[in-house]
């Protein structure tokens, strides 16, 4: 309030200024300065709390991400982050306590964030990609994923994107915001993994001779765990063919290994034992 607006505009025009209305003025300042006073030591109430309010909040989020064992250029990011967000909330609380209209600051607090928003609506997807996989942690560094249509390792999680190493050494950056909502197939979480071999034999094939083929097969490789048992038997019958499935639990790190040497150790035992699949020929009527 300023000092001319508690003056009325009849004493101003007029230049005359009574006792009575000098008295009457000095009261109408004492009143508007005991209620300025008072909201600026509420404000400076606020502006103490507040402070020690955003330094407990700010530790009680490090707490959080320290437990959920979040990177440390990722805390810090955050606690920058939040620290930014609690201030600039502390400020406007004590800019209405002041008074102060907020119309000005929420239109441009409103264009500034429109703006912004169109402009990087994709990075601010992803950014909130990186901030749910970094705290939900659905793979790691060094895990092998497939998401997205992609399959390699991961190199590096960032806030905007994330580093995948394909098998034939091709450098893959998927963005985050896609990559968070989506489907993730992680290969790295369990250390014991199943090999499923499905093989097609003919009709009249003597199945016990079969089976006990790929058993005898199974045996001869010692990495193969013995529990769960390994599973042999007829999963399919189809039209000329018979299906036999054979499925044995590994290590994880002995996945791809043991799959390829069963593969070629069975192929050779059919070979031995002129064990044959039906073949299938595809036959095609031409006009004259």
């Amino acid at each position: 309030m300023m000092f001319l607006d508690v003056i009325p505009a009849e004493v101003l025009q007029n230049g005359e200024l009574s006792v009575s209305r000098i008295d009457n003025l000095l009261g109408q300042l004492f009143d508007h300065a005991i209620v300025l006073g008072q909201k600026i030591i509420l404000a400076a109430i606020i502006f103490f709390v507040g402070r020690w309010l955003i330094g407990w909040l700010r530790k009680l989020i490090g707490r959080f991400l320290e437990k959920r064992h979040i990177e440390s250029t990722v805390k810090s990011f955050l606690d920058s982050l939040a620290n930014i967000t609690l201030q600039i909330t502390l400020f406007l609380l004590i800019v209405n306590i002041l008074g102060f209209s907020l119309t000005s600051f929420a239109a441009i607090l409103a264009a500034a964030g429109l703006a912004i928003g169109m402009a990087m609506k994709d990075n601010l997807s992803n950014f909130a990609g990186g901030i749910m996989i970094l705290i939900n942690k659905p793979f790691k560094i060094g895990d092998r994923i497939v998401a997205q249509g992609m399959d390699g390792v991961v190199q590096s999680i960032g806030i905007l994107y994330t580093v995948l190493l394909t098998g034939d050494n091709r450098t893959i950056f998927m963005p985050n915001g896609p990559l968070s909502t989506g489907s993730i197939t992680n290969y790295s979480t369990q250390n014991e993994r199943r090999i499923d071999i499905t093989l097609s034999v003919g009709y009249g094939a003597d199945i016990s001779q079969v089976k006990d083929i790929l058993s005898s097969v199974i045996s001869k490789e010692a990495k193969i765990k013995q529990s769960p048992a390994p599973f042999v038997g007829v999963t399919m019958l189809n039209n000329g063919t018979i299906d036999v499935t054979i499925r044995v639990w590994v290590d994880s790190s002995d996945y791809a290994s043991i799959n390829v040497s069963l593969n070629e150790a069975i192929y050779s035992a059919f070979i031995e034992n002129a064990i044959y699949a039906s073949a299938t020929v595809a036959v095609k009527m031409l006009k004259d």
